[in-house]
């Protein structure tokens, strides 16, 4: 899968991509990454990207010419290979887009390449809009940029791709991917600090751990995200387990 990004900090970009799980795909070939700087496409010697903002107010706004130019390259670029490739689908990182979740993630995971368009200052203007495909936000705050929103929805698509991840069930198991949060995990030693690994864990009866880690990750996503119990698939067993009492002075 191909990852473009449009970016004044390409260098932010190609190192973040370059380490662990992500900088292997790429070394391998299950991904690639491409970056455009729009200040290439600019004609002063400044390599000016932004101006005022028509009507007044605080900041400067990024130019559309110049982002415009940079996704278009991008697209040449694809086109031109030895073997041409789809032109990305594009994607505009805004505090006004949707909000980005593991379905988006999933979603985008089965595209052949998608272009981040990053945005500096107090934004971009608004015709380059109308040359993307969708806007999505990282979440309801606002960053400095677009580059960490892009890095993180990048390492979420990217890691949903086949051969990416050294065991794709432990995508299947995480947080989000059924709409309940994931159960808790433990590892050696078998007691810390006076808390000991539940005893159905060192039971070696599957059927029963399947049981408690389901459980477990209804209770703790009624505890912390009571929200997304309303889309969950939850059995009449799971739904009365959440109207009983349950053990004092313990988080789910």
């Amino acid at each position: 899968m191909r990852f473009e990004f449009v970016t004044l900090f390409p260098e932010l970009i190609e190192g973040s991509v370059a380490q662990g799980l992500l900088g292997k795909a790429l070394d391998t070939g299950l991904v690639q990454v491409r970056c455009k700087n729009p200040r290439a496409f600019t004609s002063d010697r400044h390599g000016t990207v932004d101006d005022t903002p028509y009507g007044g107010g605080s900041g400067m706004v990024m130019m559309a010419p110049p982002i415009l130019d940079a996704m278009e390259q991008l697209d040449r670029d694809a086109q031109t290979e030895p073997e041409p490739q789809p032109k990305a689908h594009r994607v505009l990182l805004t505090p006004q887009g949707e909000v980005f979740s593991q379905a988006t993630a999933q979603r985008l995971s089965q595209l052949p390449a998608v272009m981040w368009i990053c945005g500096r200052y107090e934004g971009i203007d608004a015709r380059v809009n109308e040359h993307v495909d969708e806007e999505l936000s990282l979440g309801d705050f606002v960053l400095n940029g677009g580059e960490v929103a892009a890095l993180a929805m990048t390492e979420a698509v990217a890691r949903l791709i086949p051969g990416v991840l050294g065991n794709m069930a432990s995508v299947i198991e995480e947080s989000h991917s059924d709409g309940l949060l994931e159960y808790p995990q433990y590892t050696r030693p078998r007691e810390f600090r006076g808390v000991a690994v539940p005893e159905v864990l060192l039971s070696g009866n599957h059927g029963l751990i399947a049981r408690w880690r389901r459980e477990q990750a209804v209770l703790r996503t009624h505890a912390r995200r009571p929200d997304k119990l309303e889309q969950a698939d939850l059995s009449d067993a799971e739904r009365k387990l959440l109207n009983e009492p349950q053990e004092p002075g313990k988080k789910p």
